[in-house]
């Protein structure tokens, strides 16, 4: 896994829990915690993370991953507008997500794996969104979709009827947004 998702997750962890807790996190999953953007680390650091902060906020590992994602996208703003502008709502800007945002991951880092995603958007009330990954982390899809309504001012219901941590093919992830 590329660093920058380890970089974000400390920015994340350290905004809302302070460097005490990063620090806490790193000493109980038994990681170093030096990560470079551009480094490569093996996915089971993160998963380390993700399982020892589950276990010191006593929450379920899926819902530190999301709340990660949702945590993630105030910086995303911040380092890429470019990715955010042109957008009036999060529907049009998750739309991008294969042909804008993914292409461009992979150029500033290079050997990026990232999640495959397919579109329906027959519906003009729910955008279904398929998600294939090896990593299974659906959750932080989800969290990033959160971060992105907030971003655009939005409130959003996500359900999963289908899930690759169930036991499915894929993840479906049925996405409703509405104005906050």
């Amino acid at each position: 896994m590329k660093g920058i998702v380890f970089s974000l997750l400390e920015k994340v962890v350290v905004a809302e829990h302070g460097a005490d807790t990063w620090d806490a996190l790193l000493d109980g999953a038994g990681v170093g915690g030096v990560y470079t953007s551009l480094g490569n680390y093996p996915d089971e650091e993160l998963f380390s993370l993700v399982g020892e902060a589950s276990k010191q906020l006593d929450v379920e590992p899926d819902a530190v991953v999301s709340w990660f994602g949702r945590g993630s996208i105030p910086l995303f703003a911040e380092s890429y507008p470019q990715f955010f502008e042109g957008h009036d709502d999060t529907r049009s800007f998750v739309l991008t997500l294969n042909a804008i945002i993914h292409p461009e991951v992979r150029k500033l880092y290079p050997g990026a794996v990232v999640p495959d995603f397919d579109f329906d958007t027959s519906e003009a009330d729910v955008l279904r969104m398929g998600y294939v990954s090896p990593r299974k982390m659906c959750a932080f899809a989800e969290g990033l979709i959160a971060g992105a309504a907030d971003h655009y001012g939005e409130s959003v219901a996500i359900e999963q009827p289908e899930c690759m941590n169930r036991g499915a093919e894929r993840c479906i992830l049925e996405i409703r947004f509405s104005p906050q």
